[in-house]
């Protein structure tokens, strides 16, 4: 009986066939960074188009009416259908003037949407469909405080609102003011309650910079250029 001895061959990958999985692993990860790096783009523009479009608003309604949105004591007389008016002493209070600020402004042709002018108190933030939303999740708010870390006294601020990822923060900082967390026109917002950011919003080892390395998705600034 004759037996037939047969040969067993083993399969394997070459090295050039392991180096062109590698390079395609490569090119993958490549492209999946680089959309992430476009997305997080895309979300800095919003939020910067949000912030500069109401600054824009703020200044052209004070140019028009030589008052300020939401504080406008004649707001009733020459706004069309004007639910509210201020008291007209340069300050955005807590009462009804906290949500007039944009059915003003809205009302007035600056900035679109449908808000309701309606109040909200010290330490709570802005209910959706009262203020801006800040495109994560958060409003944005217009009132009298002292929110800014440097602590410059208070003044009529911007607030981002929550839920902003601190590298996107980080990201804006750098385009509109001086890339520091703590100083300029954008600052981190204090540790207070309805406008806290998570405590680890600033880099553990660096306290005056956003943290990125290690990134939090619950952060807020306050602009004060207003």
């Amino acid at each position: 009986m004759n037996v037939s001895k047969m040969s067993v061959r083993q399969s394997g990958f070459t090295l050039i066939e392991i180096a062109i999985v590698l390079v395609i692993i490569g090119l993958l990860l490549g492209g999946v960074l680089k959309g992430q790096e476009l997305i997080n783009s895309a979300k800095v523009r919003s939020l910067n188009d949000k912030v500069s479009g109401i600054s824009a608003a703020y200044y052209a309604f004070q140019d028009r009416y030589k008052a300020i949105p939401g504080d406008y004591s004649r707001a009733q007389d020459t706004i069309n259908d004007s639910l509210f008016q201020g008291n007209g002493n340069g300050v955005i209070d807590y009462n009804n003037e906290t949500g007039s600020v944009w059915e003003h402004l809205e009302k007035a042709g600056f900035i679109t949407g449908n808000f309701d002018g309606g109040r909200y108190g010290a330490g709570q933030a802005c209910p959706q469909g009262r203020c801006p939303d800040n495109g994560f999740g958060g409003t944005l708010s217009l009132n009298w405080t002292n929110l800014a870390q440097e602590r410059q006294g208070a003044k009529n601020e911007l607030k981002s609102g929550r839920f902003i990822p601190s590298e996107i923060l980080a990201e804006l900082d750098r385009k509109v003011d001086d890339d520091i967390a703590v100083t300029g026109n954008m600052q981190i917002s204090i540790n207070t309650a309805g406008w806290n950011q998570n405590a680890n919003c600033l880099n553990s080892d660096n306290n005056e910079i956003y943290a990125t390395t290690t990134q939090q998705a619950n952060c807020a600034v306050v602009f004060r250029n207003f």
